[in-house]
């Protein structure tokens, strides 16, 4: 499920993770070897000491990426000092990081969506700027890459809801150019959802797949026509054998020219005699489902049971 960004990429932190291992000693097999201390925060979940990371006071323009797999997760443009002593981004590159509760019952935990390295916190509404939030990050868990680096570090991110999430993702995950596909929660008010708080039609969330995908290798516009040729987009709250708000076919855009390309497809659907019931709404927080509604169909076998291809273009 999860995928290298690019080549170049991978060669970068190659060689680096390397020279890093000659140093440490370290005979890590991930993409990029961990220090002891890389390791402690990044895998088990640990905290830099405030005022200790070289990120801190970094403000130069570029681009920050996880150190382990090398995902881009933060842009310069995002970060700003807010004074605790961790880089603090009000925002992130879309789809690039998770959200999971943290144990203690009082935090948010943040992850890279491509490997599920540990990041740090996102805290809301502390007022520090206009977005109210802070991804508080541990430098340790970054690389940043300077804007006028030679190498393209780029991802973007669709959310597609279609039925049972198995299916969607079962479709969506080996098209080429996507990285990653992930089922979970989207279009409702309840935070942290359950599958259980979703199946019981009370969330207003609708069964939905995040896919990261590589823009220099397929397009937004490719993902969606696959996406209305993967499910039947004329069912209104259902799909197949399966009835519910939450198995309703939606589209969730993060720019306006996603939402014109929902828009165009729907519109050469409908000028082929479709009765599309797709609806195209403005993306909000993407909740990931539980670990065992991931990957189902590959670690379970079979194939899906209410989706197939139909060509529809």
């Amino acid at each position: 499920m999860k995928r290298l960004i690019n080549t170049g990429l991978f060669i970068l932190l190659t060689l680096w993770g390397c020279a890093q291992s000659s140093e440490t000693g370290s005979n890590d097999s991930h993409l990029r070897s961990l220090t002891s201390f890389e390791k402690w925060v990044i895998v088990d979940k640990g905290t830099e000491p405030a005022f200790s990371g070289k990120y801190d006071k970094l403000f130069e323009e570029g681009t920050y990426i996880c150190k382990r797999c090398g995902a881009p997760l933060y842009r310069s443009s995002d970060k700003f000092d807010a004074g605790c002593g961790w880089p603090s981004f009000d925002d992130e590159i879309p789809g690039a990081v998770t959200r999971t509760p943290d144990p203690d019952g009082f935090r948010t935990e943040i992850s890279c969506s491509n490997c599920g390295a540990h990041l740090g916190h996102v805290f809301l509404n502390e007022g520090l700027t206009p977005k109210n939030t802070r991804n508080c990050v541990n430098s340790v868990s970054l690389l940043f890459i300077p804007r006028n680096n030679t190498m393209q570090v780029s991802s973007d991110t669709a959310y597609f809801a279609g039925g049972c999430f198995w299916g969607v993702e079962y479709y969506l995950d080996p098209a080429p150019g996507v990285i990653s596909a992930v089922s979970g929660y989207m279009g409702g008010d309840l935070k942290n959802p359950s599958y259980r708080d979703v199946s019981s039609h009370n969330s207003g969330h609708a069964e939905t797949v995040r896919v990261i995908f590589d823009p220099s290798l397929t397009s937004y516009e490719e993902l969606a026509r696959l996406f209305f040729e993967i499910h039947d987009p004329t069912q209104v709250n259902r799909q197949g054998p399966d009835v519910g708000d939450q198995y309703r076919s939606e589209i969730f855009y993060t720019r306006p020219s996603q939402k014109m390309t929902a828009e165009k497809l729907i519109s050469i659907l409908e000028m082929k005699g479709y009765r599309v019931a797709t609806k195209v709404y403005p993306a909000s927080t993407f909740w990931t489902a539980e670990q065992y509604h991931q990957d189902y169909y590959s670690r379970n076998g079979g194939t899906p049971y209410c989706h197939a291809r139909v060509k529809r273009f």
